[in-house]
């Protein structure tokens, strides 16, 4: 379980790919926090560490997650959120983040504004029934507060902060980038609950 606040913008050092899997190397300072098996969010997708080596960490990653997120788009270079999993006595500063990505949506618009930037993405529709105006949605692994919701272009406004763009990689997104969301898993409880009703 996490927050949606990261904690360190990692650099992936090494891809390898397999038929089915990838494994991916990342330098953070939060690999020193690590164990083998512990789990990380990168871009908001729960990794298991499975090697170590002072401040770099390796996950693998199969062949489903490849394909329902955007980690398949990582090369060397490419800079991740990371965040450590939450200890129980922590403050829950952001909202309840699984690290199960919903799905992949694109970038429409990230304009600057006097203090803060609009950050528009395109959702896939099938996951808009679970956004709403002021509610939690985690974008590449940060906890956002919706702004807008427009139904009829399947897009979803966010105002980012001058502390969102210094401490992710939202702020250097630009329009087609791909970035993983995570949609409040209370709306799907309760979608599932009365379905039973």
């Amino acid at each position: 379980m996490f927050t949606g606040l990261v904690q360190d913008i990692g650099t992936v050092i090494d891809v390898s790919h397999t038929a089915d899997a990838a494994r991916l190397s990342i330098k953070t300072r939060l690999a020193k926090d690590l164990s083998i098996g512990d789990s990380i969010a990168i871009n908001g997708a729960c990794l298991t560490a499975v090697s170590l080596n002072e401040d770099v960490f390796a996950a693998d990653v199969m062949i489903q997650t490849l394909k329902l997120t955007s980690l398949g788009d990582l090369n060397i270079g490419s800079k991740v959120n990371a965040e450590l999993a939450t200890e129980l006595n922590a403050r829950l500063g952001g909202h309840l983040v699984q690290g199960h990505v919903d799905g992949v949506a694109q970038v429409v618009a990230n304009t600057p504004g006097e203090k803060w930037q609009r950050f528009a993405i395109q959702i896939p529709p099938h996951l808009l029934k679970y956004i709403v105006n002021q509610g939690s949605i985690t974008v590449d692994g940060v906890s956002l507060t919706v702004g807008e919701v427009i139904d009829s272009q399947t897009e979803v406004v966010m105002w980012l902060i001058p502390e969102t763009l210094s401490k992710t990689t939202l702020g250097v997104k630009v329009a087609g980038d791909k970035v993983n969301i995570e949609v409040d898993v209370l709306a799907k409880y309760v979608e599932r609950m009365l379905q039973f009703r």
